[in-house]
């Protein structure tokens, strides 16, 4: 549901970042968050390939 929290709000949520964890280490946080996402979504994307497979069969 992130339209739910509109422009504002990820404003708001990047300043509090910013004040959590400085500016030198949020780029290291979202490049982090960003490799995590990308492997979930390969996992996904793998599994369901693997069910597609199965079905077929």
């Amino acid at each position: 549901m992130p339209s739910a929290i509109g422009f504002p709000g990820l404003i708001l949520i990047l300043i509090i970042a910013l004040v959590i964890f400085g500016p030198k280490k949020l780029p290291e946080i979202g490049k982090a968050a960003g490799q995590t996402l990308r492997e979930f979504k390969k996992s996904t994307r793998d599994l369901t390939d693997e069910d597609k497979v199965k079905e077929d069969k």
